[in-house]
């Protein structure tokens, strides 16, 4: 007899009270599958008590099948929302990104862009950015415009029997205005150009002395004769031992229309002895103010050189600018670009009296005949007298004591573009002198460290330099064409 109570389910001496619906079912499925398959099979052969206690369990078996039917739709619904809303997300990724037929770009960073926030700036860096790529534009124009007249006017161009050496530097000897920042061109597109004849003899005067001027003397002579395109005659005051070491090597090289003269440094030392010198050339960096007595009275003018330069371009164009001097002007020079003449390099800093910033002696353009009618030996001589009764030593070897003339003497100097030299020693506004590579035309060492001196473009500077040093001398024997054979020179030339 089935038993049937409201507060757990009791099936007579099988059940017992149990909570659980899991347990309630199972034990069902044991005592009560043949009642429940009498009830709904009509309810015949069941008594009242049965057909509730069947009726309940009917109703528990169907409650736990709905359970776990809902159980199943929520995991199935679950998954289908999980397939569908990465689908969904690239369908809306897909058809958003394209607008009137154009793809739109996503980025949140394009987004910003747009915004009113952004607007003003994009549109100022757009503005510079034009206005920069215009004068890109027209800087390669004026530089394609300067290498077509190059070209068309370079020494070995030839227009009839009339060729002739062309400079591409235009100066203007303004000293004020170069003092005040103004930097002279590299070519002038107006006006008459200064001009060297094809065959014209260049003179280049260089001091040096003892083994490391004499190597630095031979990468310089390399680049000047690696870019000549003119005879050239060089004057080298010299001691016994960088005498010997660059004879040999121009009998070796042997190079055509060349032609070699040495002085002897040691009988000069007297002339210059008497100034204390604290430069680290010593003795021989005093000699460049002898020069008017050393060099050949019949020589009117000559390029003078130390030994730290590196040529870049034609020396024939250096030679040019002795044609733009005027009046009383007997020295060419570019301006010191170092603030070791302004005195304020550090405290108690005295240097000898100076134009301006004063002038750099690396390079010298000497018109030597009227700097002896002019009494050169005796100015300069008086001059170093006064200013060592108060300065006790030149610091900077002859370029004191040129700069001690030009003070007093402003007219006597003809100021050249500093691309003529370049200075590398510390602390200088060599980069000024420059846009491009196009614009070296020397470069000047000058400082005690030399290849290790601090400079923006220095890698490339010694790059230049370590070049010529390894250059070998045979590749300059090159023939100059349409010059006469008797400007040819050989070691025969070479001369004491």
């Amino acid at each position: 007899m089935l038993t049937h109570h409201y507060e757990g389910l009791s099936f007579g001496k099988h059940m017992r009270a149990m909570p659980d619906p899991c347990c309630q079912v199972l034990l069902w499925k044991r005592t009560s599958r043949p009642a429940l398959r009498k009830y709904y099979e009509g309810g015949q052969g069941l008594d009242a008590p049965d057909r509730d206690t069947a009726l309940g369990l009917g109703i528990a078996t169907s409650e736990r099948m709905l359970g776990i039917c809902r159980g199943r739709r929520k995991f199935l619904a679950a998954s289908l929302t999980l397939l569908c809303i990465p689908a969904i997300t690239w369908i809306y990724l897909f058809s958003g990104s394209f607008e009137d037929g154009k793809p739109v770009s996503l980025s949140p960073l394009d987004s910003q862009a747009h915004s009113p926030r952004y607007t003003a700036s994009s549109q100022r860096e757009r503005e510079s950015l034009e206005v920069r790529v215009r004068e890109v534009e027209e800087e390669n124009r004026a530089l394609r415009r300067q290498l077509s007249l190059a070209q068309g006017r370079s020494p070995g161009y030839h227009r009839g029997n009339h060729s002739k050496t062309y400079s591409m530097e235009e100066g203007t000897g303004d000293s004020e205005n170069l003092r005040a920042g103004i930097v002279a061109g590299n070519s002038s597109e107006c006006g008459q150009q200064p001009v060297v004849e094809k065959c014209e003899t260049i003179h280049v005067a260089i001091v040096c002395a003892g083994y490391n001027a004499s190597r630095d003397v031979v990468t310089l002579v390399k680049s000047v004769l690696f870019h000549r395109r003119n005879p050239l005659h060089f004057h080298l005051i010299a001691d016994s031992i960088a005498e010997q070491i660059l004879a040999t090597l121009f009998q070796t090289w042997m190079v055509p229309a060349v032609r070699v003269d040495f002085y002897n440094a040691d009988e000069l030392k007297s002339e210059v002895s008497w100034i204390p010198n604290k430069h680290y050339s010593g003795i021989y960096g005093l000699m460049k103010l002898v020069l008017t007595k050393t060099l050949p009275s019949n020589l009117e003018r000559v390029i003078v050189l130390d030994t730290d330069i590196t040529f870049a371009t034609d020396i024939a164009e250096l030679w040019a600018v002795f044609h733009k001097f005027k009046g009383q002007q007997v020295l060419g020079l570019v301006e010191n670009q170092s603030d070791w003449y302004l005195g304020n390099l550090w405290k108690n800093h005295r240097p000898w009296p100076a134009l301006g910033r004063g002038y750099n002696t690396g390079v010298i353009l000497l018109l030597l005949d009227k700097l002896r009618k002019m009494k050169w030996e005796q100015m300069w001589r008086l001059t170093a007298e006064r200013e060592l009764m108060g300065m006790l030593s030149t610091s900077l070897a002859d370029q004191d004591i040129f700069n001690a003339v030009i003070k007093q003497n402003p007219f006597l100097v003809y100021q050249l573009p500093c691309f003529w030299n370049v200075q590398l020693s510390d602390h200088t506004r060599s980069e000024q002198c420059y846009r491009d590579v196009s614009d070296l035309k020397v470069i000047h060492w000058n400082s005690p460290k030399k290849l290790r001196v601090k400079n923006k473009h220095v890698e490339f500077f010694r790059n230049l330099y370590l070049t010529f040093l390894e250059y070998d001398g045979n590749l300059l024997r090159r023939e100059l064409f349409g010059c006469p054979s008797e400007a040819d020179v050989n070691s025969e030339n070479v001369s004491d």
